[in-house]
């Protein structure tokens, strides 16, 4: 069995995502939907589950806690997340199942959806997501102040280009709105850590440095897709974090992978496997760890 969380907060999409999962599974599932701090209109489905997180103080999300407590709950050997603004593939469920191995984390292939028509939106030209990277920006120029690092995902297009024959690939990182593993792994590599992360962000980051410096392989397939809102300024961020979260997951994540001297040598590791990495220089470790 797959079993599929759900994470809402005021998503508008939400009937449309769980419709589309329900719809294009073609082995058995269930659905934990866990809804931070509101309710919602239910689907009535045997497979569908409801979980209800109540209001925190300062509304702090509880995406993190809400997914540990699905899984916890959840009796499926696989495990998926998976945004509530999101298409999927016929049969995904299967193809990701008869292709994974114990120790990765699997990732379709991402396409954009657009959500008011329910639509695929890629172009004839426009390449899917197969892989993305760290964006070298976003250490530059700030490595005296580790306070202000991050670490920033963006689409790796001239990978997808070079590797578009291998379907089921290694990649470095991800975005976060879908993701593939055993419950197995998902419980010995403790996932989903509320202390320092915050409930909200950095989870594609956490998840990918964990799985490589443990052993295992981060993995876009592109034998299945799932098609993710393109939001933009059209319909906005419907699970909002606030400012203080987001900056406290993503300050912990750069001191935790990249500056605490512990995980230095497992970050270089990562790093150096898939370099060249664009914008990276040859010479990054000495630009990330001067004096």
């Amino acid at each position: 069995m797959l079993s599929i969380i759900i994470p809402s907060r005021n998503e508008k999409f939400l009937n449309q995502t769980i419709k589309s999962v329900l719809d294009n599974a073609t082995g058995e599932i269930e659905i934990y939907v866990t809804l931070d701090g509101y309710d919602t209109e239910r689907i009535e489905d045997s497979r569908v589950h409801y979980i209800l997180l109540e209001n925190t103080e300062h509304g702090s999300m509880q995406k993190r806690q809400g997914i540990n407590q699905a899984v916890a709950m959840c009796k499926g050997e696989y495990v998926m997340a998976l945004d509530a603004h999101c298409m999927m593939a016929k049969g995904f469920d299967e193809q990701l199942i008869k292709d994974h191995q114990p120790n990765w984390i699997q990732i379709p292939r991402r396409k954009r959806l657009e959500a008011t028509s329910w639509t695929i939106q890629d172009g004839p030209d426009q390449l899917p997501i197969d892989y993305e990277y760290w964006m070298w920006r976003a250490f530059k120029g700030k490595f005296k102040d580790h306070k202000f690092g991050e670490l920033h995902g963006y689409k790796w297009d001239e990978r997808t280009a070079k590797r578009k024959d291998i379907m089921v690939d290694e990649t470095l990182t991800f975005q976060g709105s879908c993701w593939f593993m055993t419950k197995e792994w998902y419980n010995k590599m403790g996932f989903m850590q509320v202390d320092g992360y915050t409930g909200w962000g950095q989870e594609a980051e956490e998840l990918s440095l964990m799985t490589w410096s443990n052993g295992g392989k981060v993995m876009t397939n592109k034998n299945t897709w799932y098609a993710h809102l393109h939001k933009g300024a059209k319909h906005g961020r419907m699970y909002y974090m606030s400012r203080r979260q987001r900056d406290d997951s993503i300050h912990y994540s750069y001191n935790h992978w990249i500056i605490n001297p512990e995980n230095r040598a497992k970050f270089a590791k990562i790093i150096n496997h898939f370099m060249p990495i664009p914008n990276w220089p040859e010479d990054w470790e000495n630009n990330i760890w001067m004096p």
